[in-house]
């Protein structure tokens, strides 16, 4: 008796172990590659913008403008991973932005910088949908928020990744080429092999699993199929879209990734401008924020499932990152204590998502939620493209990073309140 009593747990626990181990590292892997292809720009900035004359405002714009083309297939892409193949999907966005990355390396004018960062964004565009919408397909609900966790967790991870290599890479000069552009048309590669492996590594969904046991097979496609039976399906993706509660979370999105950009696109310089330090000292140093996010993120989407909770988990992170940003502008003299609050804004940026992006899915059906999901991404990623420019604009105005530092963290504390106006009932459902 108690041992058929525990056998649900165990089974339960044992599955969600086993597409943890099987999952989870490769995602994770994805999603630093595309962090890493996305933001290592901030990274080559340090030489580029001296070796090709680029203003502080043109190095933001082209920096941001990743972000115009990356909004313009977020909706169609978030809704084909979920009728069509996430995986698929997943693959040729891999293959397109490899190798728009790597061409990155090549430029030689402003407009040159600026078309291939339009199109690296088209390119990636979709590509966080199609991984949430992979994840609703196999994790519980109950499970979600450390999921998201774990492969978000390849954000700081990247960063962490990218500031050692930025620092090797720059020293060098192969070819006659200096080490930023070596450090694009390499950091492009990742990208063009995985695109190939996704399609023969990821599994499409749990009924197609030959890597689970039959048990664990039939009780996650029961666990799916009751979630999906429990939330509304007549709502349509289109109708999904003018939902007040997915307009304001495209609101919170677009005000924290504002923040969150402006700082990860900037960071180098604004370690550079507070330290005075060179090149490969800046990159490592400006890697420490992200080696401190790691472990809070991980710690908040545990703790977000623990106790089933959302809103708060999305809201606090964010205000604590702005404050963390104020108190950086009163402390700009002091170098450690500075990236020590750099380190708290960027553990709240990414802390958010873990309670953030689970709660499309508590409302809406799974083709709404998957649309719904891509036009928040889309929205709040237009917050990439006016925080990295604001910064450049308002550090040539000003000769600082005061400003901006100010107008970051009023973005981030405004996402924070806004989430918390996001209002659900008991069931989850949304008032």
């Amino acid at each position: 008796m108690p041992s058929s009593l525990s056998s649900p747990a165990t089974l339960a626990e044992r599955t969600v172990r086993r597409v943890n181990r099987r999952l989870m590292p490769y995602l994770i892997l994805l999603y630093i590659v595309a962090y890493l292809d996305r933001v290592n720009v901030g990274y080559a900035g340090l030489q580029m913008t001296r070796e090709l004359g680029f203003s502080n405002e043109v190095f933001g714009f082209g920096g941001g403008i990743f972000f115009i083309g990356y909004i313009l297939l977020e909706i169609p892409g978030g809704l084909l991973a979920e009728v069509w193949s996430a995986r698929k999907w997943m693959a040729r966005i891999l293959l397109t932005w490899g190798f728009l990355a790597s061409a990155t390396g090549l430029i030689q004018t402003v407009h040159q910088f600026y078309w291939l960062r339009f199109f690296l964004g088209l390119a990636e565009a979709g590509f966080l949908p199609a991984l949430l919408v992979y994840i609703s397909h196999w994790y519980r609900p109950a499970d979600r928020g450390k999921a998201i966790a774990m492969f978000m967790a390849g954000i700081p991870a990247s960063q962490i990744l990218g500031g050692p290599l930025a620092a090797i890479f720059l020293k060098v000069h192969w070819l006659g080429y200096s080490g930023w552009r070596w450090l694009l048309l390499f950091e492009g590669v990742p990208a063009l092999i995985l695109g190939v492996v996704t399609l023969f590594f990821l599994t499409e969904r749990p009924q197609n699993a030959r890597w689970l046991r039959p048990d664990e097979r039939d009780w996650l496609v029961g666990e799916l199929d009751r979630e999906r039976a429990a939330r509304p399906s007549h709502a349509s993706p289109w109708k999904a879209l003018a939902n007040p509660r997915v307009l304001l979370l495209s609101a919170t999105l677009f005000f924290g990734l504002t923040a969150t950009y402006g700082i990860s696109l900037w960071m180098p310089k604004i370690v550079e401008k507070l330290s005075a330090f060179g090149v490969s000292r800046v990159s490592l140093i400006a890697a420490v924020p992200y080696l401190v996010a790691l472990p809070v993120m991980l710690a908040t989407g545990w703790h977000s499932d623990r106790t089933g909770e959302r809103r708060w988990h999305a809201a606090v992170p964010r205000m604590v990152a702005g404050l963390a940003l104020a108190f950086c502008i009163v402390s700009s003299q002091h170098v450690w204590i500075s990236v020590a609050a750099l380190s708290v804004a960027a553990a709240g940026f990414y802390s958010s998502h873990a309670g953030f992006w689970p709660i499309p899915n508590m409302f809406l059906g799974r083709a709404a939620a998957a649309a719904s999901i891509g036009l928040i991404n889309s929205f709040g990623n237009l917050g990439g493209f006016v925080g990295p420019y604001i910064i450049g604009y308002l550090t040539d105005k000003t000769g600082g990073f005061g400003a901006s530092l100010l107008f970051l963290a009023a973005c981030s504390v405004a996402s924070g309140l806004l989430i918390l106006s996001v209002r659900f009932a008991p069931d989850g459902r949304g008032e």
